[in-house]
């Protein structure tokens, strides 16, 4: 594994044994503090590390040097070497200067949320933008923590004998190197987001609509995408299971056709950082015309993740835009008790189970509901010798009825909004 401060290989014989800290503060409740603790389990397994213990532990005050008090320190770090593990995982952002006083405590490496989140990415990525913008997030990331790294920071670096002068350090050579490969990825990255901007831009001279599907990490997003149209993308039964943006085509009931994106999944605490290093994989959902909010029905807080959810969604500008809430995983659910704090907010919800394949046909029709809301497609009727408009939509739009007639063409189609102000004269009211 390159480009991370914490490294282990896979492949290797001896297995990374992780020992997970769970914070509990006072504005934490007992239960959702075990929901904290179970999803940073089910972190640390899809970074491939062993879970040898998982504790919590109640923070009342932060201790500038360790995060909590030098009695709870020392007790985690002989728990560490009593288990022999290779890491001490905590669910919290630590300072640099915290990570770097747990190590020299505990005599091996600590990760907090955000490195474990960020090492995940970077393993899952595998589009050229995804890889350039983990990388770019793990470069700013490293840097102000460069000197976990190197212990023998006075080692000079200079030229010949005579014209070296005081030299350089490791760590000034180290973070001049780091420096240099962060501009180098911005400007990797400027390139690929203007090749991005041009295809969508080219998507919504389209008149196909476009939606775009969220929701909080293996809520199924994914296994949505498939059931609804066949693609060929990855379904895993683990956190961001898939980062990089999938597109297909849905042909409606009624024949209208839309465009949706399955994005990114969202989690309580998404560092900032990665939430601007992926802005625009996450702007798909910006200019998309409608969204699908899934949630999985059967997560015990699926509140607070639909919560998470709608709170990225307004980060990126995209709250107000029509909403179809899709509760997913209904299979599993007794009773619908622990939704009603969402379903309050959203009166014509869809429940559905992707496993049994059942209510797709219910989520399809509001579906078309919502396009013929936001995106209706309107008649026209162009005389005879105007054909060259005919033409136009059939290259530009969507045609759902052509019929000639003694008065001329009357065409019924989905069109650009482009094209809209130059056949306005055109429109046919019956």
């Amino acid at each position: 594994m390159t480009n991370s401060i914490f490294q282990y290989d896979a492949s290797e014989e001896q297995e990374n044994r992780a020992l997970l800290v769970t914070i509990k503060t006072p504005d934490i409740d007992e239960n959702h503090a075990g929901y904290r603790q179970a999803e940073l389990k089910s972190l640390v397994f899809t970074l491939g590390l062993t879970i040898v213990k998982s504790i919590i532990v109640n923070l009342r005050n932060t201790n500038p040097a360790f995060l909590m008090g030098s009695g709870k320190k020392d007790e985690i770090a002989a728990l560490a070497e009593d288990l022999e593990a290779d890491c001490i995982v905590i669910d919290h952002d630590l300072s640099p200067s915290q990570q770097r006083n747990w190590e020299k405590q505990s005599n091996c490496a600590v990760i907090d949320r955000r490195e474990v989140i960020l090492q995940i990415f970077a393993d899952r990525a595998s589009t050229k933008e995804a890889v350039l913008q983990s990388a770019l997030a793990q470069q700013e990331y490293s840097m102000p923590r460069l000197t976990r790294a190197w212990t023998h920071l006075s080692r000079q670096r200079g030229g010949t004998k005579g014209t070296r002068g005081e030299g350089e350090t490791q760590l000034e050579v180290d973070r001049r190197i780091a420096l240099k490969k962060i501009s180098r990825l911005k400007a990797e990255l400027k390139k690929v987001k203007a090749h991005r901007e041009t295809q969508r831009k080219q998507r919504r001279n389209l008149p196909v609509p476009a939606g775009s599907i969220v929701g909080y990490t293996n809520a199924g997003k994914s296994s949505l995408l498939h059931a609804l149209t066949d693609a060929d993308v990855l379904i895993e039964n683990k956190l961001f299971a898939t980062l990089d943006p999938t597109t297909r085509r849905i042909v409606l009931p009624g024949g209208a056709e839309v465009l949706v994106t399955d994005t990114v999944g969202f989690v309580q605490n998404l560092p900032h950082d990665l939430v601007d290093a992926f802005r625009s994989t996450l702007e798909e959902t910006r200019y998309s015309d409608f969204i699908i909010h899934v949630v999985d029905a059967s997560h015990p807080d699926a509140l607070t993740c639909y919560q998470t959810t709608m709170e990225v969604l307004e980060s990126l500008g995209c709250i107000d835009k029509p909403m179809l809430l899709v509760c997913n995983k209904m299979d599993l659910v007794d009773d619908r008790i622990n939704l009603n704090g969402i379903l309050e907010k959203h009166e014509h919800a869809v429940f559905i189970s992707i496993k049994n394949k059942t209510g797709l046909d219910d989520l399809l029709g509001n579906i078309s509901t919502i396009l013929y809301t936001i995106f209706p497609a309107e008649t026209y009727l162009f005389p005879p010798e105007r054909y060259d408009l005919v033409a136009l939509i059939k290259r530009s739009g969507s045609i759902e009825k052509e019929s000639y007639g003694d008065e001329g063409i009357e065409i019924r189609a989905r069109i650009p909004e482009r094209l809209k102000s130059s056949l306005h004269n055109f429109v046919y009211i019956h």
